[in-house]
């Protein structure tokens, strides 16, 4: 039994070997895509890492309140404040696209914010019968100071409110410290505000598999995703050449020898898993020498790279298998070929190799679950991003390998199907 899966795997090195162009294809195209699919997305990952967002700042106040949000702003680690700009220059600058917002701050923000707030708290001590100047108790007419937001009209909503939302609060925190300092000024009272915390406060809460939301870097997703799509492209060799064995009659031959025609099957999952394996080991190569010459991130396999080759077999059964079911059903090469490669390049949009899943609309997210090369980039997703074990990923591998025992076993009952007749 052993010598025959050997002598099933020769046959298909040597069917492998007289077509040196399409092998090439294999190993040369998926390297071509990394790199500049990789290049073409970095900024835009980058972006989605929380890079520095370049906006116009221009401080009418130079005071205290305008110097508490321009540290805030700095802090953030959100955005970068551009700052030579005047009101209309930045107008245009925004409204032409050059930068997405503008933030203006009020002349006499800070004074008047500051008589506000005391007018205000002396007419309250007032209240309470404790000792305040009448003259100053009564509240200037203050009119309100409105901080300018200039957004660019191509903007999304969801950047607009979450900017807004952010300034709101850090004008509400530096409202509330002064209206606390003005009380402490008006009672006489010596506590030192500085050390009040907040009553309420966020804490995360980290699953216990140590499992968080983490988005992959440009090379983090390239990698793995560009692998699976080559692993998945042999669909199209593999369909050819069963479909030749049946146009030259080579499948005749094996079904009247002793053989089994299972161990015929095992023969090219045997060979060309070798090949997804090699595939992969390149993408790999790629990641992890050539991208920091071309001032992209590292790929990091360190400690991870059995767990990589695992995902990667069971990735290319999913493949093989869907290659062995093609070429099983097409009559014609001109049948499998495009069939195949159109098939792959679908299961490939859809599973969110070309764009991540989480950048998907929902509806496209839900569907991307049925994809086995959605199965294979969450599992790579898990090994590379949360450091997880083969346990943390046995739902994606199980996956992928009831894909190929589904897929062999329609391939064996259409073969015996069509035999029969």
């Amino acid at each position: 039994m052993l010598y025959k899966l050997w002598r099933s795997f020769v046959k298909e090195i040597q069917l492998l070997k007289r077509d040196s162009g399409g092998i090439v294809i294999i190993f040369l195209m998926p390297l071509l895509l990394i790199i500049t699919i990789t290049l073409i997305q970095d900024s835009t990952f980058k972006n989605l890492e929380g890079s520095k967002i370049p906006i116009i700042f221009i401080d009418n106040d130079k005071s205290e309140v305008s110097k508490v949000i321009t540290q805030e702003l700095k802090d953030s680690k959100t955005f970068e404040l551009v700052t030579d700009y005047n009101v209309k220059s930045a107008q245009e600058a925004v409204f032409g696209g050059d930068y997405q917002m503008a933030i203006v701050i009020p002349e006499n923000l800070t004074k008047d914010l500051n008589s506000n707030i005391d007018s205000k708290v002396q007419t309250i001590v007032s209240s309470f019968g404790l000792d305040a100047d009448s003259a100053s108790a009564k509240i200037s007419a203050v009119k309100t100071k409105d901080i300018h937001l200039y957004f660019d009209p191509a903007t999304n909503l969801g950047f607009k409110n979450s900017v807004m939302n952010a300034i709101n609060k850090m004008v509400f925190e530096i409202e509330n410290k002064k209206i606390y300092k003005a009380f402490q000024d008006q009672l006489g009272t010596t506590e030192n505000l500085e050390e009040n915390k907040n009553l309420i406060s966020f804490k995360e809460i980290i699953p216990k598999n140590g499992k968080l939301d983490v988005i992959p870097n440009s090379v983090q997703h390239n990698v793995p995703a560009w692998a699976l799509f080559a692993i998945f492209f042999i669909v199209v060799p593999l369909s050819i050449n069963l479909v030749k064995e049946k146009s030259q009659g080579t499948s005749v031959r094996i079904r009247i020898s002793p053989t089994p025609y299972f161990i015929h099957i095992l023969g090219k999952t045997f060979t060309y898993l070798i090949i997804c394996v090699i595939q992969f080991l390149l993408m790999v190569a790629v990641g992890v020498w050539l991208f920091p010459y071309m001032s992209l991130p590292q790929f990091d396999v360190t400690g991870k790279m059995f767990h990589l080759i695992i995902v990667t077999l069971f990735a290319g059964l999913a493949a093989i298998g869907f290659g062995i079911l093609l070429g099983t059903v097409a009559k014609t090469q001109e049948q499998s070929a495009p069939f195949g490669a159109t098939s792959v390049v679908v299961l490939a949009a859809v599973g969110g190799i070309w764009v991540p899943v989480f950048l998907m609309p929902e509806f496209m997210q839900k569907i991307a679950q049925f994809s086995p090369m959605n199965w294979g980039l969450n599992a790579y997703y898990d090994i590379i991003l949360r450091n997880s074990g083969i346990g943390n990923i046995a739902k994606e591998l199980v996956f992928l390998f009831l894909f190929y025992i589904a897929m062999i076993a329609i391939s064996l009952f259409y073969e015996r199907k069509q035999n029969a007749v």
